[in-house]
């Protein structure tokens, strides 16, 4: 059984927003209206933390995507099970079981979880760019990072037709593929040959708020060690 995972090097990262704008574009993530954004109402499925050395002129970056935990705080709360761990690792989001009562945005210590506040809208010369293996989600649900796991279903049926299993590399999400510097790295954390398997077991590995229990599986490299 496949445990998909992503291991992000933050000694490549240059906080250029390429997987950001990939994310958006490949997952119908729509434009966030400026009075949204004003009153912290906009959302990305990945961002891009910020943190600047006091002292030293210089800032380092952070991607953040949903870290898909083995222990997923969000999944806990949620009365009708619309978001739930999945066999494959992936911590899904059914929108139409959603209710919008939001409790797994509260209760998720990334804060990788966003309201849709509005039915979503694009300019009309951008609604052809749309994707259509990509649901358009309704106003009023919450929405999230899904490894884009429309792409595993792909590879999936493909990988079955063949009777094979699912090579390395042959599932890869939008954000991992655009990486100008490769920083993101995508894989089979179950399989001890896979670069991401080898990665997050070296010195330089740590996972985000570790000590809360939660296991996730987007696990960064130290820029420096």
């Amino acid at each position: 059984m496949s445990k998909w995972g992503m291991v992000i090097d933050l000694a490549a990262c240059t906080g250029c927003s390429s997987c950001t704008v990939a994310c958006k574009s490949e997952n119908n993530v729509p434009l966030s209206d400026p009075t949204d954004i004003e009153a912290s109402r906009s959302f990305s499925w990945l961002q891009i933390m910020k943190i600047e050395e006091e002292g030293h002129g210089r800032a380092r970056y952070l991607p953040r995507p949903c870290m898909h935990c083995d222990h997923p705080l969000c999944v806990l709360v949620c009365p009708v099970e619309a978001t739930r761990l999945d066999k494959d690792g992936i911590v899904s989001q059914i929108y139409d079981r959603c209710i919008g009562c939001r409790y797994c945005t509260n209760n998720c210590p990334y804060t990788a979880k966003y309201f849709n506040w509005h039915t979503p809208v694009w300019p009309e010369e951008m609604m052809q760019g749309l994707n259509p293996d990509v649901s358009i989600r309704p106003k009023g649900v919450v929405e999230k990072c899904t490894f884009c796991h429309h792409r595993l279903q792909s590879v999936t049926d493909q990988a079955g037709a063949e009777k094979r299993e699912i090579r390395e590399g042959e599932f890869s999400p939008a954000c991992k593929e655009v990486c100008p510097t490769q920083a993101i790295h995508f894989g089979d954390l179950e399989d001890p040959n896979s670069t991401v398997s080898k990665l997050a077991g070296t010195n330089r590995a740590f996972k985000e708020l570790e000590d809360l229990g939660t296991e996730p599986k987007v696990i960064y490299l130290r820029e420096d060690f």
